[in-house]
């Protein structure tokens, strides 16, 4: 499982944050159960990107960004109930990041 935070512009959207945090297994480890509605578009890399959202309430269920991470579902941490979940080993797409952000540890791998 990799745990990553996102500066991203497409992440940023689909938040309605300065940031997205989200772990990813590969996809034989996750079900879903429900409906679920799905939008398509291509992400600030290129990759085109699926999400899928509850029907009801709206939220991220989860996504799949086709190309670097093929095979791999992305479920964002605030999906869970466990405040203890994994901190983030990852921080992407820095060149996006807002200047008063900070994503601390000694273990975190930047890259722009």
């Amino acid at each position: 499982m990799r745990v990553s935070v996102c500066h991203c512009l497409d992440c940023q959207k689909r938040s309605g944050s300065a940031f997205a945090v989200q772990a990813r297994w590969p996809e034989e480890q996750v079900t879903t159960d429900g409906q679920s509605k799905t939008w398509v578009h291509f992400a600030d890399s290129g990759n085109r990107i699926t999400h899928h959202f509850c029907a009801d309430c709206g939220s991220t269920v989860h996504f799949r960004i086709e190309g670097k991470f093929d095979g791999l579902v992305a479920i964002p941490l605030g999906a869970f109930d466990d405040p203890y979940f994994l901190k983030p080993r990852f921080s992407v797409w820095e060149k996006r990041k807002h200047d008063w952000v900070e994503i601390l540890g000694d273990k975190v791998e930047h890259s722009q």
